[in-house]
């Protein structure tokens, strides 16, 4: 059995506007409307608007430019059918996402993380869980894991929001370099407290997008499991890093 899901507002409304990028109703060159007026003409809150918006800006569809707003760059030379899901976990700043940071300490590492991070069943490493909001609901739990001697003397240690994202800040303080990400995707049933975060009733099951972010080496720096509600495929995807 399938189960399927309805992707966020965010995304939904980012896809109206790609749509009518695509048909030319924003020609490339014009401005897009205004924030107010796509929260008055969709009916949705400012942060899904600018979160709709980063999206598009993020997929080449947009750019800003000082003093005109946010302007139609077209359809890029390149449109990534995939979910950069993996882009967006190392780039996020938790400071200013909506969502919230509702977990960091050392922990037992997961077996399947323990097999990407290369490390024995019984090591601890560091975990930082957020948890994304859209309009107030829990639609996506993000846990990223690291290797403790990787987070040494960095700020992924803080209880606090990190500004930036993880993969400028470990670039930055420790001189390593991010690469490349694969993306693992299956089906599995949350834990008690991953449910609980997520508002879900007891026997709905879970996409598990496990994000696996590499050096050129090949050595991984960090593995972040995003879930979801899900259908039950297993897929790998591979791509390499801006």
């Amino acid at each position: 059995m399938a189960y399927e899901v309805e992707a966020p507002k965010y995304v939904r409304l980012a896809q109206t506007i790609q749509g009518r990028i695509e048909d030319g109703t924003y020609a490339p060159g014009s401005r897009v409307p205004s924030e107010n007026q796509l929260v008055q003409a969709f009916g949705m809150s400012r942060p899904t608007v600018v979160r709709a918006l980063e999206l598009l800006k993020r997929d080449g569809w947009l750019e800003s430019r000082q003093g005109y707003g946010t302007i139609v760059r077209g359809r890029p030379a390149v449109v990534e059918q995939k979910d950069r899901r993996g882009s967006e976990v190392l780039a996020r700043d938790e400071s200013q996402d909506g969502g919230r940071l509702v977990e960091v300490g050392q922990v037992p590492v997961p077996p399947r993380v323990a097999s990407a991070l290369g490390l024995p069943k019984h090591a601890q490493v560091l975990m930082r869980r957020f948890l994304v909001e859209a309009d107030g609901e829990p639609f996506e739990l993000v846990s990223s894991y690291f290797p403790v001697g990787l987070v040494e003397g960095t700020d992924l240690l803080r209880s606090e929001p990190l500004a930036g994202g993880t993969r400028a800040h470990l670039e930055s303080r420790k001189k390593v370099r991010f690469d490349h990400v694969s993306e693992r995707v299956s089906a599995r049933l949350p834990e008690r407290s991953e449910a609980g975060l997520l508002e879900l009733p007891d026997g709905v099951p879970v996409l598990s997008v496990l994000v696996i972010a590499r050096d050129a080496s090949g050595q991984a720096l960090q593995v972040s499991d995003v879930l979801l509600p899900a259908d039950r495929q297993e897929l790998e995807d591979n791509y390499r890093l801006n």
